[in-house]
């Protein structure tokens, strides 16, 4: 059985004094990243970020199109590259499509950016298929049941990775943020 919020991952307590630059949510689809990404953003009066909507602002095209039109592969090029010019800015929240962790590059880039904390909301997959239902059309990994538990638990010990992980199941999105202020001081 989960704790309510278990840490797996904490800086020392020498540096536990202050905020980070950026706070980076991770965790799979329907984990709650952009509900808690904005309550998070305006707490601190920082900027909150969509990795999915940068890119498909900047497209002009949706993340199932450029899966479809263009590939994973070239998605997760180009998801690697938004993610890694995101970071050069101060005072925000990025929510990160819940792909990204795959990609060893960004994931390696997320955890040893300076004054960058990366946090995993994690969900069971139950939580997921019922926060989700009725999104396939714009979420690709929802159209592959046979696939969408190997993928959930290929991705689960790679966002376990983060520096704090949080489970999120049964947490209001106000004590999720919560729980994050009070583990993510550096």
């Amino acid at each position: 059985m989960r704790q309510t919020y278990p840490t797996i991952r904490q800086p020392t307590a020498s540096t536990a004094t202050a905020l980070p630059q950026r706070i980076v949510l991770t965790g799979f689809m329907g984990a709650g990243k952009t509900t808690v990404g904005h309550l998070l953003g305006k707490r601190l009066g920082w900027r909150f970020l969509d990795v999915d909507t940068e890119i498909e602002t900047a497209t002009g095209a949706t993340i199932a199109q450029l899966f479809q039109e263009r590939g994973e592969l070239w998605f997760r090029q180009l998801e690697h590259e938004t993610i890694r010019g995101l970071l050069t800015s101060d005072s925000v929240v990025l929510a990160l499509g819940g792909g990204a962790i795959e990609d060893v590059r960004t994931r390696n880039l997320l955890l040893s950016s300076n004054e960058t904390r990366l946090i995993h909301l994690e969900v069971a997959l139950e939580t997921v298929l019922l926060r989700c239902q009725g999104t396939e059309s714009i979420r690709p990994i929802l159209q592959d049941q046979a696939n969408l538990e190997r993928r959930y638990l290929y991705r689960l010990p790679l966002y376990r990775e983060s520096h704090l992980t949080l489970a999120a199941d049964s947490l209001s999105p106000t004590a999720i943020v919560d729980a994050i202020l009070d583990g993510i001081r550096i």
